[in-house]
């Protein structure tokens, strides 16, 4: 049979190692920079754009799609070529999938900072970038099918199938939930409201987490696990049982992100029941991992690749256990909006994700440069420092949890709350914020040393180039099911299909969830008294989103005893009806706001803003002074009321003709409201009095940000008033 000669695209995987390695040291180093603003809370005093709020979302999404992003594409390009004996479709394909990668990761690292959100978790990019995301990963799959139909090895491997359907998957995730209305270049409101929104994200949240950051890696681990250990994968059959139980369960999962919330009972429950049967394909995957390395630990005790591999693969199994447990309700009242979650979450990031890769890059580099990794003493050490430091940032952190939980949730014999004030369970977790910012501290050291090591071996190799290949071509056969072929043998030379099939298999669950809430008009139950946000408002809730405020405090109270004491009434779903994007928020790092209209004057949250600790003690709030000295930006106030008029928000044509009339009323209403402080009203006219003498322009405290985000606090659970009758039965009014 003749053999054909072809040639690996190896530049491409160096390329996105290098993307990997620089993105993964800054993405680390702005969360580590978060973790000490829990510490030193006026660390960035003034600077807006590194304000905990801003730099948050940067974090997720450097660490996610920049590090974790460019790892998938170099270990994905490297083993699909080699697993189908064939080099990617089009080289161009693959350049625009780098560079257009990477000018989306330098777009967000911009325009973050910068106030231009979404808010959304893990989408808080605006919608240029949403199309550009889309455009560059439809280039990698095309890229990838193209290969696949290619490929000179006729049945796929199970790697394969994960990064099909992770192109797939993330695909229809990504576009569902990036449906919006541009109201400028930077600027857009989500088509979806309140429940609705919710849902809709949480089903993209969640799924991002398993198609992004779960299946990925999983046809990783398939590939580089029995590639460093020298042996098969332990067991063919669980793989196909671990592929397709996964991508069908897991896209149902994604409610248990919203228990006990306003989403309606049946969709929790249902999200609730696909979690727990989730746990079995997760285990299912660690187990076929780790039995893979059977008769290979004595390499594993020297080899520092499989240390990071075992560790990973370790790591997916805790945090894929932790994740059914926590969608039990009564768990899950424990745990939700605490830091328990932050430790969950980050021993999937570090050990899962981080582990994972770094194993793969410390036997990547020496291939790809064609010698030997340059120290095997630093790579250990990398591993146990990194290790240590994964244990100092989770332990602490499930430790605030239950400290968190137990203090909120605490009565005296009277019926009052023994914490009544948010700030003691802060000031009660502070020891396991600074062992978190050690253990955080310890990660990033590791990561360097993960960077010199890997420069040095670089330096010592040769240059990348593509490597010589050769394979028979393949050769044309029926299509047809032989009599002893198995079915999956089958499907696995029908790449098509089998893509096909898993396309079927993610759509039917989120089909289920979604389309009831979009369809159904009973889904949401309609208030009456709910009313559309004023002009003013409406900006005030703009300033909240840009400024990420969303990241600390939430807007869900939810039905517990020791939350309506502490907050007031429990949420209701129509509160929500004209909330484009919904601010349900997911961690309490302060208190839940929903009921927070009315419960301070104006005055205390003027003076909140300028310096928190001067009206709460022990706050851990930075200040936003920039807020007080900006001008609010009204030129496109009446653009984004006609934008939410097109998303079903009842604003008349009058109300948007009058905006800048109504904001000026109502913020001069503020304004007057400030003078009831004697030490505002000297300052503020002193101020004013010398812009006057000085030929300075002076923005009048109406016209300044600080009073359009007071007025949107002042609405917040406004709207509804409850009336508790003498059988205790409550009456919304």
């Amino acid at each position: 049979m003749e053999v054909e000669k072809f040639y690996y695209d190896n530049k491409i995987v160096r390329k996105f190692i290098v993307a990997t390695m620089l993105w993964g040291i800054v993405g680390m180093s702005i969360g580590l920079l978060l973790a000490f603003l829990f510490l030193f809370p006026n660390m960035t005093d003034g600077i807006s754009w590194l304000s905990f709020g801003r730099l948050r979302p940067l974090h997720t999404n450097a660490v996610i799609f920049a590090f974790v992003g460019n790892a998938i594409f170099a270990g994905v390009y490297y083993s699909t070529q080699r697993l189908l004996k064939a080099r990617m479709w089009k080289n161009w394909l693959s350049n625009l999938n780098f560079w257009g990668w990477q000018a989306i990761i330098v777009g967000a690292a911009i325009t973050l900072p910068l106030g231009y959100t979404t808010s959304k978790e893990y989408a808080e990019l605006e919608w240029p970038f949403d199309i550009a995301i889309a455009i560059i990963w439809v280039a990698f799959g095309a890229n990838l099918i193209g290969t696949i139909l290619k490929r000179r090895q006729r049945h796929l491997y199970v790697a394969i199938w994960f990064y099909l359907a992770t192109f797939v998957t993330v695909a229809v995730l990504h576009i569902v939930n990036s449906i919006e209305i541009p109201v400028s270049a930077l600027k857009s409101y989500s088509v979806y409201a309140g429940v609705q929104d919710a849902l809709v994200q949480w089903w993209y949240g969640h799924n991002a987490v398993a198609f992004f950051l779960t299946t990925p890696f999983l046809g990783l681990m398939y590939y580089f696990v029995p590639k460093a250990a020298n042996r098969p994968v332990y067991s063919y059959k669980l793989s196909i049982v671990h592929f397709w139980s996964l991508i069908f369960i897991y896209i149902w999962a994604g409610p248990h992100h919203l228990l006990y919330s306003a989403l309606p009972d049946w969709a929790q429950n249902l999200g609730v029941a696909f979690s727990i049967m989730l746990l079995a394909p997760s285990w299912g995957g660690m187990i076929n991992g780790l039995l893979t390395l059977r008769g290979a630990w004595d390499k594993v005790r020297t080899d520092p690749v499989l240390k990071f591999m075992v560790v990973a693969i370790t790591g997916y199994g805790m945090a894929t256990f932790e994740g059914p447990m926590l969608s039990l309700k009564n768990v899950n009242a424990i745990a939700h909006f605490s830091d328990w979650v932050i430790a969950h979450v980050h021993v999937g990031a570090l050990a899962w994700n981080g582990f994972l890769t770094f194993g793969m890059i410390y036997w990547l580099v020496p291939r790809l440069f064609k010698t030997k990794l340059y120290s095997i003493k630093l790579a250990n050490a990398h591993f146990w420092i990194g290790t240590l430091g994964i244990i100092l940032y989770a332990l602490p952190m499930y430790v605030a949890g239950f400290v968190q939980a137990s203090m909120w949730k605490q009565f005296n014999p009277d019926g009052t709350l023994t914490y009544g004030n948010f700030l003691e369970t802060v000031s009660a977790i502070m020891p396991m914020y600074w062992m978190r910012a050690i253990g955080g501290s310890m990660f990033i050291v590791g990561a360097f040393i993960a960077l010199y090591n890997v420069i040095m071996t670089a330096r010592k190799g040769s240059k990348v180039t593509d490597e010589l290949a050769e394979a028979a071509p393949l050769q044309r056969v029926t299509n047809k099911r032989t009599s002893k072929e198995g079915y999956h043998t089958w499907l696995e030379r029908r790449p098509v299909k089998l893509t096909i099939f898993a396309t079927i298999a993610i759509l039917i669950g989120g089909a289920v969830q979604i389309i009831p809430s979009l369809m159904v008009d009973e889904y949401v139950p309609i208030i009456s008294s709910v009313k559309p946000y004023s002009p003013l408002e409406l900006e005030g809730r703009d300033l909240y989103i840009r400024e990420g405020c969303v990241s600390c405090h939430s807007q869900m109270v939810r039905p517990f005893r020791s939350e309506v004491e502490r907050y007031g009434e429990y949420s209701k779903a129509g509160e929500y009806v004209y909330d484009h994007p919904f601010l349900w928020g997911s961690k309490r790092t302060g208190p839940d706001l929903l009921r927070v209209g009315g419960k301070y004057s104006d005055n205390w949250h003027l003076n909140h803003f300028y310096d928190p600790q001067s009206t709460s003690s022990g706050s851990i709030m930075p200040s936003y002074k920039w807020l007080i000295e900006n001008e609010l930006d009204k030129s496109l106030t009446q653009d984004k009321m006609e934008a939410m008029v097109s998303l079903g928000v009842p604003y008349t044509e009058e109300e948007i003709a009058n905006a800048q009339q109504w904001m000026t009323a109502q913020g001069t209403t503020i304004e007057q409201n400030l003078y009831n402080d004697p030490d505002f009203a000297k300052t503020y006219e002193a101020d004013k009095k010398f812009a006057l003498e000085n030929d300075e322009d002076f923005i009048e405290m109406k016209d300044r940000e600080v009073v359009a985000l007071i007025a949107y606090l002042q609405r917040l659970g406004t709207d509804i008033k409850v009336k508790t009758n003498a059988n205790s039965a409550t009456k919304i009014e």
